[in-house]
């Protein structure tokens, strides 16, 4: 037994040495700052034992994707503000434009602004936002301030919403009303709170996707080699120091990737047996894939619009059918939220509204919009229900002489009425 030790010391190098190029472990002294909002963020421990919480969901590839898909597309949509009149609306100038569509804090765009109580109502299950009033004595809104749901406490105190706020960079505490506070909450509101996905629908999937990506880090950080077990014939004889040595003393030559392909010399009648499948036998990347699935799943994202394409998309064929599915059935619901907060809370008046656009994102190819032009202008002798400024004002064009018309069918077209033709 000492010979196979001592032969082995000699390949090995003996047990505490390291290489010469070894670079010692230097501790980083730097202090990061952290907001409460990073450190008591709503976590869970799944049952794959892993901790889920906003940072380390973020870290699985499909979490980010779906969030970041959502929430970007939601910031790219205009929300101009609308009044209600007896034939129909018409857009209006407001104060609010410029705080909802181009800044609404001094600290941030509109579109950040977006993302994140977007990023905030996916994750923790609730989006909130002070609303700043030009003072106490006067009700008229000059500011939306973002916050976090961590530093956020809802009561309800003679039924009304009392939100006590923790600032973590002024260690200050204050209370507001529910009249000067944007609350959007998610699906399973109880009254004071949305359901935090991150401690219910994530809790397991995002879980076993951290599992996975762990156990797949790990095996190839030990160069993409399954478990084996080093046998030799006299073992029964070695006392637990020598097993242990002779473990560290393989690691010491053969852990890591970059020491996966270097040979082995096994001495002393040492052999090497495989105990474990490779990553492909034990279905690893099926259930990585099937994490996707699961994951968009959650979000309301099909799989395709995150990069997997093994599967297509029941919202049909095409970008078309696709961006419009997504729009109804994904974006909406997360829209509608926002409006109807913002119009009772910061416009308060009947015939005034704000609402997305979301023609943008709906928009088709350029043939099937320019067709679609065609029809609501009116043709082949068919009344249009759109005159020619409406078209082009969706373009982004100006408008021109005669195009206020609507054509009313019979051929007889804008610019030949215009003509008095």
């Amino acid at each position: 037994m000492a010979n196979m030790l001592n032969k082995m010391r000699g390949i090995f190098g003996t047990r505490g040495e390291k290489p010469a190029h070894d670079v010692p472990d230097v501790k980083n002294q730097a202090v990061i700052s952290q907001s409460l909002a990073d450190v008591f963020s709503f976590a869970t421990t799944a049952p794959s034992g892993y901790v889920v919480n906003e940072r380390t969901a973020m870290c699985v590839s499909a979490v980010y994707a779906c969030v970041g898909l959502i929430s970007g597309a939601v910031s790219c949509m205009p929300l101009p503000i609308f009044r209600q009149t007896t034939t129909g609306r018409e857009a209006t100038d407001h104060d609010l434009w410029w705080l909802l569509n181009r800044e609404p804090s001094p600290a941030c765009t509109a579109a950040t602004f977006w993302e994140y109580l977007t990023t905030s109502l996916l994750l923790q299950g609730d989006a909130f936002a002070r609303i700043v009033r030009q003072s106490s004595m006067s009700p008229k809104i000059i500011g939306f301030e973002p916050w976090h749901p961590s530093n956020v406490e809802v009561r309800r105190e003679n039924g009304r919403m009392k939100y006590l706020f923790n600032d973590p960079l002024s260690d200050q505490r204050f209370v507001l009303d529910q009249d000067d506070v944007l609350h959007i909450p998610g699906l399973g509101f109880n009254g004071l709170r949305g359901r935090t996905p991150l401690q219910h629908a994530l809790r397991n999937s995002a879980g076993i996707a951290l599992a996975a990506d762990d156990h797949t880090s790990h095996f190839f950080a030990n160069g993409a080699r399954p478990d084996f077990v080093l046998t030799a014939p006299d073992a029964a004889e070695m006392t637990m120091e020598q097993k242990e040595e002779i473990r560290e003393l393989w690691s010491q030559i053969h852990g890591g990737a970059s020491n996966s392909h270097k040979p082995a010399l096994l001495t002393g009648g040492l052999n090497l047996k495989e105990l474990t499948m490779k990553a492909e036998d034990a279905q690893l990347i099926a259930t990585r894939q099937f994490q996707i699935e699961d994951i968009a799943r959650i979000f309301g994202v099909p799989p395709f619009m995150i990069g997997m394409t093994e599967k297509t998309t029941s919202f049909g064929s095409g970008v078309e059918n696709m961006s419009i599915g997504f729009v109804k059935y994904t974006i909406m619901r997360h829209l509608r939220k926002f409006e109807q907060e913002i119009n009772r809370k910061a416009l308060r008046d009947k015939d005034i509204f704000a609402e997305f656009t979301t023609a943008g994102i709906e928009r088709g190819d350029l043939k099937s919009r320019y067709e679609a032009h065609r029809m609501s202008i009116g043709r082949a002798g068919e009344p249009g229900f759109m005159t020619v400024n409406e078209v082009r004002k969706l373009e982004n064009l100006p408008p021109i002489d005669g195009g206020d018309i609507l054509n009313k069918g019979d051929n007889n077209a804008p610019n030949a009425q215009a003509s008095g033709g």
